[in-house]
C-alpha cells in the first residue's frame, strides 16, 4: 500500500507540472507578446515599476509572456489607451472601470475583493449632526474628485438622504487631510472610506467619534482588460493566473506601496468577477448628479 502511494506522488506532481506548463503554452499561443499593463494612480515609469515589478516578473514565469508596465498620466489617458489597443491592462478602481465602458467594450482579468471596503461618514461623538439630512448647511470634508469610496459613494449617500450636495452642503476636498481637518474641527463631518473610520480612532484616541452612516461592500478594483482581446487569451490568462492566484497575490502585495492599498482583513484576488456588479457604481453616479466623465 505504501509504495502505491510513494508512487504515485511523482505522478501527481509530474501531471500538475504539465497542466501548468500546458496552461503556459495556451497563454503564449493564444495572446499577443508583450502584454502592457498601466496603472489609473501611478505616473511615472520609476513608481510603476517600484509597485508592479514583482507582480510582472511572477506574471511572465506563470504565462511565458512579458507583462510591460506602461505609465500613463492619469484615468483619462488609461482610458483611451484601452480603448485604441495601446494597453492590454490597466489597474484600476470601480470607478475607472465604468468610466471605461463608455469609451469601449471591457472584460476583467481579475479584481481585488475587500469585504471591509466601502464609504462612511463620521463626526465627533458630541455633534448635534444625527442623520445625513442634518448635514445641511454644515462643513463635510470629502477625499479625492472621483474616488469612488471618498467622494461618488458619500455623495450618493447624501443625495438618498434629499439633500443637493452642490447647493446644501459646504463640501471641502480634502484629500490625505480630510481625516486631519475633522480632528482639528476645521469641518463638521468627513466622509471617506471605511478605512478612514479606523484611522480616525486611532489618530486621536482621546477624542470620541461617532458612525453617521455607511454603504454596503463596494465592489473591488479590477485589473481592466480590452475586450478586444482574442477570447481564447483571456480565457488562458484567467485559467494560468486563477490555477496560481496564491503566488499572484504574494507579488502584488510584495511592494510597499501595494501592500498597503490591498492588505487588509480578508481581502483576496477573484477571478470570477461579473462586470455587472459594477453597476452600482454607475448608478451611485446618477444618484449623486455627478457625469462620469468628471
Amino acid at each position: 500500500m505504501s509504495k502505491i502511494q510513494n508512487l504515485a506522488l511523482p505522478v501527481a506532481l509530474a501531471t500538475s507540472l504539465m497542466a501548468g506548463s500546458a496552461l503556459a503554452q495556451s497563454v503564449a499561443e493564444s495572446c499577443p507578446a508583450p502584454l502592457r499593463m498601466a496603472d489609473t494612480g501611478i505616473e511615472g515609469m520609476g513608481d510603476l515599476s517600484e509597485a508592479f515589478g514583482p507582480f510582472a516578473e511572477t506574471f511572465e514565469e506563470l504565462t511565458g509572456v512579458e507583462l510591460a508596465l506602461y505609465p500613463l498620466s492619469n484615468r483619462t489617458a488609461a482610458g483611451t489607451a484601452l480603448q485604441f489597443d495601446e494597453v492590454e491592462f490597466v489597474f484600476a478602481g470601480p470607478s475607472e472601470f465604468v468610466l471605461f465602458q463608455q469609451l469601449a467594450e471591457m472584460d476583467i482579468l481579475f479584481s481585488v475583493v475587500r469585504p471591509h471596503y466601502g464609504s462612511s461618514f463620521v463626526v465627533r461623538a458630541d455633534s448635534d449632526i444625527e442623520t445625513l439630512a442634518d448635514l445641511a448647511g454644515r462643513r463635510v470634508a470629502l477625499k479625492d474628485a472621483g474616488s469612488t469610496s471618498g467622494h461618488i459613494f458619500p455623495m450618493m449617500l447624501m443625495a438618498e438622504a434629499g439633500l443637493d450636495p452642490e447647493s446644501d452642503v459646504d463640501i471641502v476636498m480634502a484629500g490625505d487631510a480630510r481625516i486631519q481637518v475633522l480632528i482639528n474641527g476645521d469641518v463638521d463631518a468627513m466622509g471617506g472610506g471605511n478605512k478612514d473610520w479606523d484611522a480616525i480612532r486611532e489618530q486621536d484616541p482621546d477624542t470620541e467619534y461617532r458612525l453617521l452612516a455607511q454603504t454596503d461592500t463596494l465592489p473591488g478594483d479590477p485589473v481592466v482588460m480590452r475586450a478586444s482581446l482574442p477570447q481564447d487569451c483571456r480565457d488562458a490568462l484567467r485559467a494560468t493566473l486563477a490555477d496560481h492566484a496564491d503566488e499572484l497575490w504574494a507579488s502584488l502585495t510584495e511592494t510597499e506601496r501595494n501592500a498597503d492599498k490591498f492588505i487588509e482583513r480578508d481581502a483576496y484576488m477573484s477571478f470570477e468577477t461579473d462586470p455587472a456588479i459594477y453597476d452600482i457604481v454607475r448608478e451611485a453616479y446618477e444618484v449623486a448628479g455627478i457625469p462620469l466623465d468628471d
